[in-house]
């Protein structure tokens, strides 16, 4: 019953329908293809109504927990996506990057526990640009969205996660981002003890969630590990430990819910390659890394190329071929005119014989 109770504890009310949605800054360059895949899916196959407005900016969430941006300044940067929401008649706030989850978050609480900072905002903001706004009455991350219609999802979808050849449902380890279920746990689906936003997707989509050691370790990004050149040994060194857990259980692949934890889940496995000529994966293969937008694009038949999986470093054809997706070589690397955008020249996952990382 305890149990019961604590797990009750951490669910949460995401909205069902009409968001205000707000792109991250880094994600786009990342992994380009997920954000426009979430609007897809929502548009197009939910049938939800969601509003992406040009107008809003970044958040300074980088910039803010880099010492860079001040407190008053990141809230009223904050109060001003609030205000566009507030214009547009909405009231449900759905956040792409889980850093601006974080930083949401936290000004919300803070706004909570301390009312004057809340009334110096609405001053600073009126002050600078003459808008007013209202405190959102739901803030969920994009995974939360997915996640809340993941049963809608798996009746739409034209396939399961489930191996072609072999029937078996895929092995499929899950990373969540610090700033979405650590810093403030009950803004999360399941807080920090307990998140399932990622693993009750593979679930329903007919995949294995596999559970790992250090399943809730740091991916390794941590602004000033990546940020100052001379601590990314740190950044590194903590991806190569997630990575080396996860190895023995044979993975298929890694899903995320945060930017930086998909890329440096995903660049730093080129990067220890490129040093050490080792892989994670089987086969000398690297563990593909795939956005949960991107996840459940492939379940609804999207194309891989369309949901932007060129961009990867570690090649995703290997696990394309055990979902026994068709898929066109030649049009990997073509933009949306059909014009070649170029490829890189070499790669450590093309022609090197590489050992596989074991215990």
């Amino acid at each position: 019953m305890e149990f019961i109770k604590r797990w009750s504890d951490y669910q949460k009310e995401v909205a069902d329908d009409n968001y205000f949605y707000v792109r991250s800054c880094i994600r786009q360059n990342f992994f380009p293809g997920s954000e426009q895949a979430f609007l897809n899916i929502l548009r197009n196959d939910l049938k939800r109504n969601v509003l992406d407005d040009a107008n809003h900016t970044s958040c300074t969430g980088i910039g803010y927990h880099s010492d860079i941006v001040p407190l008053e300044t990141i809230m009223t940067v904050v109060a001003r996506q609030f205000a566009l929401m507030t214009e547009a008649n909405m009231t449900n706030f759905a956040v792409s990057c889980v850093t601006s989850f974080g930083i949401y978050s936290e000004i919300l609480s803070t706004w909570h526990e301390f009312p004057e900072t809340l009334e110096r905002t609405r001053e600073y903001l009126y002050k600078a640009t003459g808008r007013e706004f209202k405190i959102p009455e739901n803030v969920a991350h994009t995974s939360d969205v997915i996640h809340h219609h993941r049963k809608q999802i798996a009746e739409l979808g034209v396939r399961k996660l489930v191996n072609k050849e072999t029937g078996e449902p895929l092995k499929v380890v899950d990373h969540i981002g610090c700033h979405y279920h650590k810093i403030f746990p009950r803004s999360s689906h399941g807080g920090a003890e307990f998140p399932k936003v990622l693993s009750e997707m593979v679930e329903a989509w007919g995949g294995q969630s596999v559970d790992y050691p250090e399943r809730r370790h740091c991916c390794g990004f941590g602004f000033r590990n990546y940020l100052v050149m001379a601590n990314r040994g740190y950044s590194i060194s903590n991806s190569k430990h997630k990575l080396e857990s996860m190895s023995p259980y044979k993975p298929d692949f890694i899903v995320t819910n945060c930017p930086g934890c998909s890329m440096f889940l995903d660049k730093w496995q080129y990067a220890i390659r490129e040093m050490e000529g080792i892989a994670y994966g089987q086969n000398g293969e690297g563990i593909p890394v795939l956005t949960y937008e991107e996840m459940a694009g492939l379940v609804l038949g999207y194309d891989p190329w369309e949901l932007g999986m060129q961009m990867h470093q570690v090649p995703v054809e290997p696990l394309l071929d055990k979902l026994g997706i068709e898929y066109d070589p030649g049009a990997k690397y073509l933009g949306n005119n059909g014009k070649f955008i170029d490829r890189p020249e070499t790669s450590p996952f093309d022609n090197i014989e590489l050992k596989s990382w074991t215990k």
